[in-house]
């Protein structure tokens, strides 16, 4: 059912764009509110009095250089402080009876000096992904833009030779954020393609590391990583497999035949498993030290001092034993 807007609403709504036409939806539209003007400009000027238009005016005009402003999104907070205390000061400025054509120039240099000292936000990084933190506030219109990006990442081909290891590394070069991010690879046997409808989920893949060894023919195709952030897909990667190498000796012909129907039959995503990686792999890749591994590190570390203690106590004991 239809809720009735009141009529007071809709005219105080068709007066404000009348009077503010000449910088519709800048800055200082999006942070201030139309009432908050009026009651400046009515200190300012007066209730009745004949300048209260040109006190409307004024306030616009002195604000249009803000009109096509853009700031980093996180920022809106402090550029409403800012806007908040600046309706403040004129209040005070209105009230000791001081001149609304010296203070709006003086408030609108005030806020771009503001502005300025901002925190920007960040460039968009090609090729793809959902970019939360290159997100943007335009003034103009009072709405936010991301990146003009595509979700899907460009295909990458990956050459392994048969029996080898094939590892997939599900990582974007921009910022992702720090908590709740997901991933979750899917398979598309046989084919090249970003369509996904081709492919189908592999259940116990997780983390943004995976790999498959040792590689088979059946391998062969493309792997989808999608990069979540609760539940919002911020990217996905794709990974075209192509494996070469001779079969093993004493493979025939017919073997082969057989091994290319198996290929189309239906079966079990078990390819994948999650990267486990040896100590060497976590002393020479920093980003393998999750949580989980820095803490089974330092187990390992725990045990091999108390191995150490223990041996140390028993041979001082054996010593002792001697003649």
């Amino acid at each position: 059912m239809a809720l009735l807007v009141p009529a007071s609403s809709v005219l105080s709504a068709l007066v404000a764009l009348t009077v503010f036409r000449a910088s519709a939806w800048a800055c200082l539209l999006c942070f201030t509110s139309y009432n908050e003007r009026l009651q400046i400009c009515q200190i300012f000027a007066g209730l009745e009095s004949p300048n209260l238009g040109k006190c409307e005016e004024a306030f616009t005009d002195a604000f249009k250089g803000l009109l096509d402003t853009e700031i980093n999104y996180d920022e809106r907070g402090h550029l409403h402080d800012a806007f908040t205390q600046m309706t403040h000061f004129l209040q005070e400025m209105a009230t000791a009876q001081g001149s609304f054509r010296v203070a709006f120039p003086d408030a609108a240099k005030k806020m771009q000096k503001v502005i300025l000292q901002l925190k920007e936000a960040q460039a968009c990084i090609p090729p793809c992904g959902l970019q939360e933190v290159a997100r943007r506030f335009r003034c103009r219109g009072c709405y936010s833009t991301v990146c003009d990006l595509p979700l899907d990442c460009p295909v990458k081909d990956v050459t392994v030779t048969r029996g080898q290891q094939a590892m997939f590394s599900c990582t974007v070069n921009f910022q992702l954020p720090k908590e709740e991010i997901t991933y979750s690879w899917k398979f598309a046997g046989g084919i090249r393609t970003q369509d996904l409808s081709y492919f189908r989920e592999i259940p116990r893949a997780q983390g943004y590391l995976a790999r498959i060894r040792p590689v088979q023919p059946t391998h062969g195709g493309t792997f989808s990583c999608v990069i979540t952030h609760d539940q919002r897909p911020l990217a996905r990667l794709y990974f075209f497999l192509n494996v070469t190498g001779p079969p093993p000796r004493g493979e025939t012909e017919l073997q082969v035949s057989f091994r290319e129907v198996l290929r189309w039959a239906p079966r079990e995503a078990e390819m994948i498993e999650p990267w486990r990686p040896s100590l060497g792999e976590l002393l020479a890749s920093p980003e393998a030290l999750t949580p989980g591994n820095q803490c089974l590190l330092a187990a390992a570390v725990a045990l091999a001092s108390a191995g150490v203690t223990v041996l140390a106590c028993h041979t001082g004991e054996v010593r002792d034993t001697r003649p």
